[in-house]
């Protein structure tokens, strides 16, 4: 199969997942899924509360709602460190650059990206709601079309295999776009067909339109737009049934060569699958080794089948 070699994706992290003792508590927190990404990702580990000068250990700090007002405070010293935070926020995130995606801790003031509390005032116990930490919510206004996920949520194998699929194709992307040619474009559209067509078939459909490019659009134009939808497209995780219709896409590929019993041992496979019964790898497997078999080399160039290193596909997080 093509396409062993993969981009790094450009991570940033919270610092407290296996990089540093910087939790409020003085704590790391072990991270399977950050140790195994770590040889095939650049991590940018940072710890806003540290930044601002927090220090270690720190007090608890708490975000304060109020008529649509969110404030972030320390009870303990009676500080409000909301503009503190809102500049670092801007200025580290401003000097990023290009980031393909981001894991944060979840349920931090901080870093959240949806479910830290919300309280009334700095001393009521009882939250009244949940939302982003301060400087998730930057990352989220900031970097819309990113690969964005607190390690609570990658628990959930599908969003992990959702969440790698996204910043390894994120990746590929950026390499392409460095390249700066409209071959390098076609080439992508072209690699990455399948991948398109199981997350988004409209929007896959729209993409090749933006390659087509019938109106003659300036290059630098056509690789903005193509970015804008090809994000979109990478936005929520595949359906089961949108995997199905590529499985059964690629099966067309082999309708000369197979028997009548592998194609019957094929779609009782993508029965199984869509009961849940198995995962969507053991489907690849099968197809895969078709395409070794009879040497189908369009088949073979779709990252589809591997669209992030092998060594990840059953790391738990």
């Amino acid at each position: 199969m093509k396409h062993e070699t993969f981009p790094k994706p450009i991570i940033v992290t919270s610092k407290c997942f296996e990089f540093d003792a910087c939790r409020y508590n003085g704590q790391m927190i072990p991270n399977n899924f950050v140790q195994a990404l770590e040889p095939f990702v650049q991590f940018l580990p940072v710890c806003p509360e540290v930044e601002i000068g927090l220090g270690v250990p720190r007090d608890p700090i708490r975000i304060i709602s109020k008529k649509g007002a969110r404030k972030l405070v320390q009870p303990s010293s009676d500080r409000d460190i909301t503009g503190l935070m809102n500049t670092f926020s801007d200025k580290y995130l401003g000097a990023l650059g290009e980031v393909d995606g981001f894991i944060l801790k979840n349920r931090s003031p901080s870093c959240a990206i949806k479910d830290t509390k919300l309280y009334p005032d700095a001393e009521n116990q009882v939250a009244t709601g949940k939302g982003p930490g301060l400087f998730a919510q930057k990352v989220l206004e900031k970097f819309p079309g990113a690969a964005i996920e607190d390690e609570g949520r990658l628990r959930n194998p599908a969003i992990r295999e959702h969440y790698l699929t996204r910043i390894f194709t994120l990746a590929r992307w950026r390499q392409t776009r460095k390249k700066g040619t409209m071959k390098a474009l076609i080439e992508f559209q072209s690699y990455n067909k399948f991948v398109l067509m199981s997350y988004n078939q409209k929007e896959m459909k729209e993409l090749g339109r933006i390659v087509a490019n019938k109106e003659r659009s300036p290059l630098q134009e056509t690789l903005d737009l193509y970015d804008t939808h090809l994000r979109h497209a990478l936005s929520k995780t595949p359906r089961r049934n949108s995997n199905i219709n590529v499985l059964m896409h690629g099966l067309g590929y082999f309708s000369d060569v197979l028997t009548a019993k592998e194609k019957s041992f094929f779609l009782r496979l993508l029965d199984k699958y869509k009961n849940e019964k198995i995962t969507l790898g053991a489907l690849q497997s099968v197809m895969e080794s078709w395409i070794i078999k009879y040497d189908e080399s369009y088949l073979a160039g779709q990252t589809y089948f591997h669209p992030y290193p092998v060594e990840l596909v059953e790391v738990d997080s």
